[in-house]
């Protein structure tokens, strides 16, 4: 398919809350942090997607958190959270100067030199180093690999010198290579205490690129639905909350080293997901499934149209088949899908209307209905 390869070089450079489903996975945090050590965690970030999650359950299993970021989301927390001013575009880390933690979390890195700048800073300040990078970090996608893979590589002359706005401009192609040399800064600043966490497309309550949201909103919709494919080709993905609190489980136990984190827990294919969320939330569309080639022709995109999707051969084999037998053994567990297709369609109706009204992934009403009335003519005349 001639838009495979363009496409995984997007896959995930969209940007990374839910409060009623957060404070449920706060209760379930207090009843089983009473034996815990607190521990002194900062958080590089801390008020995107994840980070949010992630200090509320934190707080929960009574930990002392310290965000860093440039202060442009306020957050009201359960408990008190300490904030820290500063930019990592511009170098300006002087407010974690002279300080020490017993973790660091770093959400939000693309860039190489924000890694070697922090670790300028906090090199030998933190017991642990948890970077959160990216699948899209390894070279090849055609097959289902673990964490060994070969990892891509930068092409450029001035890692240090790209920004975001090369990378958004570079459609793709410098994220994962970018990411890997991230990796290799938090392995180089803090050696012997690095975990490097990859997670797959990151999904649930709170998402604003709506990668995965669109499929629910779409099938509470109702009516004929595009699908795409023939409903075999493999998916993965990981819901943001099961994502935030096992991040904060490993560093309770400071487990080190690198390891996928994605789900489900066993395999699962577009067909059955689509079927899934339908009836997680009562749904009455009826499935039109359309041919890989007929998209390509009428030039539909895996993962930007058709959200959550990418062929499950050639090039993109082995994308949604990664394995995370290494995270599971460590202890990620991943909730039911039903959960997370009720818990985000909850979260997204509950938004502004015009925010409601713009989806940021998936094809429009208008297309989908030409398309639908396209692939039925053709399916006519074939006959």
């Amino acid at each position: 398919m001639k838009h495979t390869r363009r496409t995984i070089l997007k896959l995930s450079t969209a940007t990374l809350a839910g409060l009623s489903v957060a404070s449920r996975s706060a209760v379930a945090a207090a009843q089983g942090a009473s034996h815990r050590k607190p521990l002194r965690i900062l958080i590089l970030g801390g008020t995107g997607f994840i980070g949010p999650h992630q200090v509320r359950y934190a707080l929960a299993r009574g930990h002392k958190l310290t965000i860093f970021n440039r202060g442009m989301r306020a957050q009201a927390w359960p408990s008190k959270v300490e904030e820290l001013i500063g930019d990592r575009n511009t170098g300006d880390l002087r407010s974690l100067e002279g300080r020490e933690w017993d973790v660091c979390i770093d959400n939000p890195t693309t860039l190489p030199f924000w890694v070697r700048d922090a670790g300028r800073v906090l090199g030998g300040k933190v017991k642990q180093f948890i970077f959160i990078s990216t699948v899209s970090v390894y070279a090849r996608n055609d097959e289902a690999e673990d964490e060994s893979a070969p990892v891509a590589v930068y092409t450029g002359k001035y890692p240090m010198a790209e920004t975001q706005e090369s990378v958004r401009a570079s459609g793709g192609t410098l994220y994962g290579p970018l990411k890997a040399l991230s990796e290799q800064q938090a392995e180089k600043h803090f050696p012997g205490a690095t975990t490097i966490i990859r997670p797959g497309l990151i999904v649930g309550p709170g998402d604003d690129t709506d990668r995965f949201t669109y499929w629910p909103v779409r099938l509470a919709r109702g009516g004929k639905t595009l699908a795409p494919g023939d409903g075999s080709d493999p998916v993965q993905f990981i819901d943001v909350r099961d994502l935030s609190e096992w991040i904060i489980r490993v560093a309770e136990s400071r487990i080190l080293g690198t390891f996928n984190a994605t789900g489900p827990a066993t395999p699962l294919i577009m067909r059955d997901m689509l079927l899934t969320i339908a009836r997680a939330i009562n749904s009455k569309a009826r499935l039109t499934w359309v041919s890989t080639d007929f998209l390509d022709s009428e030039q539909v995109s895996p993962w930007s149209d058709m959200p959550v999707w990418v062929p499950g051969t050639g090039d993109s084999a082995g994308f949604a088949r990664r394995r995370i037998g290494k995270a599971q053994a460590a202890g990620l567990a991943c909730r039911k899908l039903v959960d997370t297709a009720v818990d985000t369609l909850e979260w997204f109706t509950q938004q502004p209307a015009e925010r409601q009204a713009m989806l940021k992934s998936g094809i429009s009403a208008e297309r989908e209905a030409q398309l639908l009335q396209l692939w039925r003519s053709r399916s006519t005349s074939d006959a």
